[in-house]
């Protein structure tokens, strides 16, 4: 079935992409400039190439994953220049070159792109005549790029504090929309609507994954840039919400199977889902609490109101044991709401009832 065009999509790629395409542009006409005009390569096609991809659209730019990528390329260069100079040039010289060249590639990194990448620097080594000044000029270039491209990332950043809010806006928002449908659940007896809770928050994950990929990458940045130093404290702050809200979706996943069990017997939990609409309240305020941190405070008021409740003999008057296992596993979602919300774990398991 072909894909359709989705025009949103590709318009919020398009922006995002403004950014790391600016960053490109100007690290691999920096390293052309210095390749060509500073030391006189003619045509220093490797010195471009190289910055490209080195840098690249990935979500993941940490100064470690770019010094990797260049220092890999850079190996399968310098290999390339080698086994020409040892073999020549010919059919099964491309051939032999390509082989190893992808097994090395392969041998330094898990990424299937930086192993096309190697092979595709080493073929331009393979095939293209040697420059003037020698076979080994093509290795300085690759250098040059991956140190241009290394001084770009920490002057010129791309900034994934903007790609990690997003993330962080989408987990919300499935979190406080399948909370929602259990509330619906709980009330009216709905196995449609926990059904919905349980599919929504099956997508969670790879949401999850990605913001904890541009956390990583931000705050590696964070570490080398000047400009972005002073960032650091808030990336701190939504690394903690971030381990927090992992282990409570998680929970709240395991929860959900349980509720969508437990309302095929048509009966109405109106108890249960008054604990699962304050839980809602709060969870939505604590991503607003990513903008505004003065919220933190109102999450943790209403995360303690919810924990007092947190006993089957209060929710439910002689509540059955399936009621109650319900309420009891909410007891460590909320110890995990709670950490989100910058309070010790050992203080939030302190303010859990005895039961």
């Amino acid at each position: 079935m072909p894909q359709v065009f989705d025009l949103r999509s590709s318009g919020r790629r398009t922006l995002e992409s403004i950014v790391p395409a600016l960053q490109i542009v100007i690290a691999s006409s920096t390293s052309y400039a210095v390749a060509h005009y500073l030391l006189g390569h003619a045509v220093p096609l490797l010195a471009v190439t190289v910055t490209i991809s080195s840098l690249g659209f990935v979500r993941d730019a940490r100064p470690i994953r770019v010094l990797e990528t260049a220092i890999g390329i850079i190996i399968g260069i310098v290999l390339s220049e080698a086994l020409l100079l040892t073999v020549g040039q010919g059919l099964w010289q491309v051939a032999l070159v390509l082989m190893l060249t992808l097994i090395v590639a392969r041998a330094l990194s898990p990424s299937n792109a930086f192993a096309v990448a190697a092979g595709v620097q080493s073929m331009l080594v393979m095939l293209l005549p040697v420059p003037a000044g020698g076979p080994f000029v093509r290795s300085i270039d690759g250098i040059i790029a991956g140190v241009v491209a290394l001084i770009v990332t920490a002057l010129l950043p791309r900034d994934p504090r903007r790609l990690a809010r997003q993330d962080a806006r989408r987990l919300f928002a499935s979190l406080t929309e399948a909370l929602d449908s259990l509330v619906v659940a709980l009330e009216r007896a709905d196995e449609p609507s926990a059904e919905r809770a349980l599919e929504r928050l099956r997508t969670t994950q790879p949401v999850i994954d990605s913001w904890a990929a541009s956390l990583d990458s931000a705050a590696a940045i964070a570490r080398i840039s000047p400009f972005l130093r002073r960032r650091r404290p808030d990336l701190l702050a939504q690394t903690r919400v971030l381990r927090g809200m992992d282990l409570a979706t998680r929970n709240l996943r395991v929860i959900a199977r349980r509720i969508d069990f437990l309302v095929r017997d048509g009966a109405p939990r109106p108890g249960i889902a008054s604990i699962m609409a304050s839980l809602g309240t709060s969870v939505e305020l604590l991503g607003q609490s990513l903008d505004d941190p003065l919220l933190a405070d109102t999450v943790r008021v209403g995360l303690v109101a919810v924990a007092e409740r947190l006993r089957p003999d209060t929710v439910v008057s002689g509540a059955p044991v399936t009621d109650s296992v319900v309420i009891l596993m909410m007891r460590p979602l909320l110890v995990d709401l709670l950490t989100a919300a910058d309070l010790p774990a050992e203080k939030a398991r302190a303010l859990l009832p005895e039961l």
